[in-house]
């Protein structure tokens, strides 16, 4: 029987430009781009986050870098979170590659039907074994959105929401959002 050669980063330059590939417990993982549905979640999600944490406009603390499909190296796996975020003094500005080395704080990950098992089953342990402190998890087909925060390496729901929930969230409880401006009207 022939051994599964673990792949490498370089593998990832062989994907077609309209996939997303993540290097996860040594193999590659190729998903399409990700429909509309999920890409305008995360947008708003962003759009929601980026200005009061990233620049402390509207009177926001700031502090945070907020990143939207951030390549993340995380010992041998190579992740794509939907969103991710690292405290300012926490992000490495400089490095002489593409994926960024450091640990995020928080990220998010967008389910959707392509790719919920590898978010929840393969990617969440990956973070915890990183110490990634937080995580949310929104569903924009059953629109609902999950908060975990890690304690003692495990991952611990914090709080559920669903539909037009107005939130507040570990990291970002600073501020309200309003779950409805996430989904695309039916």
């Amino acid at each position: 029987m022939r051994q599964k050669k673990s792949a490498i980063y370089e593998d990832l330059y062989g994907i077609p430009e309209n996939a997303i590939g993540e290097i996860i417990s040594g193999e590659l993982t190729v998903t399409p781009r990700p429909s509309r549905r999920h890409t305008l979640a995360a947008s708003r999600l962003g759009g929601e986050l980026i200005p009061p944490y990233d620049f402390g406009r509207g009177g926001g603390p700031g502090g945070w870098i907020i990143i939207i499909e951030p390549e993340i190296s995380l010992g041998d796996d190579t992740v794509v979170p939907d969103l991710a975020g690292w405290k300012k003094e926490r992000f490495p500005i400089k490095e002489d590659h593409n994926s960024i080395s450091a640990r995020p704080d928080w990220v998010c990950e967008i389910l959707s039907p392509n790719t919920f098992r590898t978010d929840k089953i393969k990617k969440m342990p990956i973070y915890a074994a990183h110490n990634v402190g937080h995580i949310w998890l929104v569903d924009p087909v059953a629109i609902t959105m999950d908060a975990l925060r890690l304690e003692s390496g495990r991952w611990s729901l914090l709080a559920s929401f669903f539909e037009d929930a107005k939130v507040r969230a570990e990291p970002f409880q600073e501020i309200e959002i309003s779950l409805g401006d996430l989904w695309m009207a039916n």
